[in-house]
């Protein structure tokens, strides 16, 4: 099809959304690792998750044979309120880049929650009702998991437990105004109403917290109090599940005017986002019918891919959570409060993990300030104001596009535009006045990490 006749959006209409999630582990021929029990240091079984996840959601976190997946009737109906979302042409970055490159995006932001994390959320909440429960708990890092998950709960009517890292409930009232308007109760972790927490506290006076130390607050909640489980917005096998519907919405809408990209390009902190985005296009090219460059692009201050190391970790600070093997800094290790984005967890899905090891994809970490210059650039030529997050893509995309410029090749690059950025504008204020810096942890700061790690 002609160049002029692509528009600037390319809808899917209700029927060509999807009616099955697509599990990338089926078409690996090296699995992930399994989780592990932390006592016994065997892989855990359904009976040993059960306690901690919904039933059907620990059935497809263990499942790696099953290609597809039925997207529930009810969820599918949900998923209407604000799907399929639009793929666009970037049609005014390329022209302001004065690039020979083609750059779409993905934009996951048209709805409440700001964000693709609903895509799960709503997911997790309608196993968790249908299973009868009373309600779920959960940790929230930049606040965008938390405001999805409060908005699912309100939805299905269950009671939601949220504890957000504490940097970012002082950063971002607003993203925790709207949770509580869907009615969840928000706790700034770590807190003193959890055993856990007050460890955390004793041993780190005055810590700005960090999603595993979230997590071991929620998992605690969840596990002593009847009727709970806990649920997580990134990571998880079942969260990169539930999240494929962004990357067969995306091939689906390339497909319908017959557009090949030659890069994918998604922001990664624990996965969920990145895993969506990529699934379809990973599993053309597990399975060989195609070939693309698959880029993860992660923050210099917390750099799990490019400077971790590929082990079995604890998933929580308080190491009461299974144990995974990933592309991990320690789980000890706490981001700089200065780093204004979320993709803040210290590990990496067991699954990109596993993709990344065996060099199916590569990824790079980028400072914040050039994050932000990105985003701005962004927003001035194609009207969103980019979440923090989903700037890291664009800062990637950015600079493959004037590569081309240079060299002349015409690639097509599709990114993840994962949210809008409207709750994160005291981190665009930082950035304007001059007081953003790139706080980088030092070699010697993640060795000292690193010797913590179990012993596996």
């Amino acid at each position: 099809m002609s160049e002029n006749k692509i528009p600037y959006k390319i809808y899917l209409t209700e029927d060509e959304m999807p009616k099955a999630w697509y599990n990338l582990r089926a078409d690996m021929k090296n699995k992930p690792a399994p989780l592990l029990n932390p006592g016994t240091g065997q892989p855990l079984t359904a009976e040993e998750l059960s306690p901690i996840f919904c039933e059907e959601l620990v059935q497809q976190e263990l499942d790696e044979t099953t290609p597809f997946i039925d997207i529930p009737t009810e969820i599918r109906d949900f998923y209407k309120m604000y799907r399929p979302s639009p793929l666009v042409r970037a049609y005014c970055l390329e022209e302001k880049l004065q690039t020979p490159a083609k750059i779409y995006y993905k934009f996951e932001g048209n709805n409440t929650s700001g964000s693709h994390k609903l895509n799960s959320a709503i997911a997790q909440a309608y196993y968790a009702k249908k299973q009868g429960l009373k309600g779920v708990t959960t940790e929230t890092g930049a606040g965008q998991w938390g405001t999805a998950l409060s908005m699912a709960c309100s939805y299905f009517e269950l009671d939601c437990k949220v504890y957000m890292v504490k940097v970012s409930y002082e950063q971002k009232p607003f993203r925790r105004e709207v949770m509580r308007t869907y009615g969840a109760s928000v706790v700034p972790s770590p807190s003193e109403t959890t055993e856990v927490g007050r460890k955390i506290l004793a041993e780190h006076p005055g810590t700005t917290g960090s999603l595993g130390c979230a997590i071991s607050e929620a998992v605690e909640v969840a596990t002593k109090n009847p009727g709970y489980r806990y649920v997580l917005g990134s990571v998880l096998n079942q969260v990169l599940l539930h999240q494929s519907v962004i990357g067969l919405e995306t091939k689906a809408a390339l497909d319908k005017y017959g557009i090949k990209p030659d890069m994918i390009i998604g922001c990664a902190g624990g996965g969920s986002n990145l895993g969506g985005l990529i699934a379809p296009f990973m599993g053309e090219k597990l399975r060989g019918e195609a070939d693309y460059q698959i880029i993860a692009v992660e923050p210099a201050s917390c750099p799990s891919f490019t400077r971790g190391t590929f082990a079995y970790d604890f998933c929580d600070t308080g190491m009461i959570c299974p144990l995974a093997k990933m592309y991990t800094l320690g789980s000890g290790f706490i981001p700089s409060p200065n780093h204004a984005g979320g993709l803040r967890f210290h590990g990496m899905s067991t699954t990109l993990s596993q993709l990344y090891h065996d060099g199916f994809m590569e990824a790079r970490s980028v400072e914040q300030t050039s994050v932000f210059d990105a985003a701005e650039q962004f927003a001035r030529v194609e009207g969103i104001l980019p979440a923090p997050e989903s700037s890291h893509a664009i800062r990637v995309a950015i600079d493959e596009a004037m590569k081309c410029k240079e060299t002349g090749e015409e690639k097509t690059i599709v990114f993840g535009l994962t949210g809008t950025g409207y709750f994160d504008l005291v981190a665009y204020e930082k950035y304007h006045e001059g007081l953003m810096t790139d706080e980088i942890p030092t070699d010697e700061q993640l060795a000292a990490s690193f010797a913590k790690l179990p012993k596996i």
